[in-house]
């Protein structure tokens, strides 16, 4: 249940993070799974986030909130090496299950840029060297495995809400998605963010940052990258028939991946041609549509394309990629 700001304050007063009189506590717009506020207590400004049981979406969808800890866990290993690509943690209670952080003034939100049609090829090729460092610098560490150890709650947050939710819609495809759901559950090569999409990706004079580590979990690396990648796919689609570089974010992205991960990024690119499709079609008919398509036909188009796939993988996530922006120059020629 979420909280509202007057029994927030009362929190954060009692753990000594605000002293003024008159503190504001700002909501911030986030995912579904979490509460945030921006709070300026007289010259100080940081953020808290929160973690919610129940999940601000339409479907019943909850889930453990020891994922904060996982989430803090997470910025804290990556800080290790990549201490610019993360907000710093000022503060953590397990009580309440908060923590405190960084505000990121001046920066903005890559997704919202993308939303109006500002597509930057070097942010792109930046996040997926930055995704292919993760998963380079953790493959197949034993002590990082231990640590994030998580997969009942990334079956909680990723696979039943996506995938199972996904495949009970579609009878014809849930065969090969429960498969595939399956075989996730069970791979262990590295620390897999769960939730690397451009609304996570913050950016400001070249610094791009990293958020919401939340549904961390030692893992398959392909479901990153298909997570990831897949933003691209549906937003081409949200602004067709104009035609933003879209093709050109993708291959940044890819290549910047290739760069930092280069021993293992074959192979997941791979599995990642096999598992886009499904999560195309997740983010139709899954417990997490995106918001931003509305149009009956656009959703059709997405089912239709990522229920081809899904029967008939493509040979490679180069096919995969021509023919979908093969059948969008034509289903506006």
């Amino acid at each position: 249940m979420s909280t509202d700001n007057n029994s927030f304050e009362s929190i954060l007063r009692e753990l000594g993070l605000v002293t003024s009189a008159s503190p504001m506590l700002t909501p911030l717009t986030g995912g579904v799974s979490c509460e945030i506020y921006l709070v300026e207590d007289g010259d100080r400004r940081f953020v808290v986030k929160r973690a919610l049981a129940k999940l601000k979406v339409a479907a019943d969808w909850f889930a453990d909130v020891s994922r904060n800890h996982t989430e803090q866990a997470c910025l804290r290993y990556i800080a290790g090496f990549r201490p610019d690509a993360v907000p710093a943690i000022l503060f953590s209670d397990e009580k309440h299950g908060l923590f405190a952080m960084e505000y990121l003034d001046g920066f903005a939100n890559w997704k919202s840029d993308m939303l109006a049609g500002t597509c930057d090829t070097g942010l792109a090729r930046k996040a997926g060297t930055l995704l292919g460092e993760i998963h380079a610098r953790s493959w197949n560490d034993s002590g990082v495995g231990r640590d994030f150890d998580t997969t009942a709650n990334f079956d909680q947050l990723r696979l039943d809400p996506y995938l199972r939710a996904t495949a009970a819609r579609h009878p014809n495809v849930s065969g090969t998605i429960l498969a595939e759901a399956s075989r996730l559950a069970t791979t262990r090569e590295c620390l897999v963010h769960g939730d690397f999409s451009p609304k996570n990706l913050l950016h400001h004079r070249g610094r791009l940052v990293l958020l919401d580590c939340e549904v961390a979990w030692f893992g398959d690396p392909s479901f990153d990258l298909s997570f990831f990648l897949n933003h691209f796919f549906l937003k081409s689609l949200l602004h067709s028939p104009k035609a933003p570089p879209f093709p050109g974010m993708i291959a940044a992205a890819r290549a910047g991946y290739r760069e930092s991960n280069p021993d293992h990024s074959r192979a997941i690119e791979q599995r990642t041609s096999r598992l886009l499709p499904m999560l195309m079609l997740a983010r139709v008919d899954g417990k997490s549509p995106v918001e931003y398509l509305t149009s009956p036909e656009k959703k059709d188009f997405v089912r239709s394309f990522a229920i081809r796939h899904i029967q008939h993988p493509p040979a490679s996530l180069d096919a995969l990629g021509t023919d979908w922006f093969d059948q969008l120059n034509q289903l506006h020629p």
